[in-house]
């Protein structure tokens, strides 16, 4: 099973980058994440709903051979780091590669996101899309510790 990170938007902080790199390298070989930047429709005079259109379409291209679709989105799921390792165990069980999304500056369109298997979020907080990118490996590589019993995750 192999995961990725599909996100709209490029060009981000070194920071960023550099973070996201040090979580790919330690995930384990039987579960690879990659990060793959989508690029993001250019605004000029063009409606919030086509904005999301042409963005959308990238990412259907980007979504072939993706069984499983997980939208991050402000209205998804608040799951613990142990409930995202379960999600993660149960889709490790069930196979096939999982996708999640993050969306570009005006969303994601809604008929991806009905398309979607799930739709977590991973703060009440409003996260810049460059955080929410490294946010999202960082946990990922967590929940794949938890999964492991590596002792990365500490329960307090």
């Amino acid at each position: 099973m192999r995961l990725a990170i599909l996100a709209v938007g490029h060009k981000l902080p070194g920071w960023v980058a550099d973070g996201c790199a040090e979580y790919l390298k330690r995930m384990p070989r039987e579960l690879p994440l990659s990060v793959v930047e989508i690029k993001p429709e250019p605004r000029g005079s063009k409606t919030r709903e086509q904005l999301l259109a042409a963005e959308k379409g990238r990412l259907d291209q980007a979504l072939q051979g993706f069984a499983r679709i997980v939208v991050l989105d402000e209205r998804g799921a608040d799951l613990t780091t142990l409930k995202l390792a379960q999600r993660l165990e149960n889709w490790m069980q069930e196979g096939g590669d999982t996708a999640f999304i993050i969306g570009g500056a005006d969303g994601i369109d809604e008929e991806l996101k009905r398309r979607a298997s799930d739709m977590i979020r991973l703060s009440s907080l409003t996260l810049p899309h460059a955080m929410a990118r490294l946010v999202l490996c960082e946990q990922l590589y967590r929940a794949v510790s938890v999964v492991k019993n590596h002792p990365y995750h500490r329960e307090g």
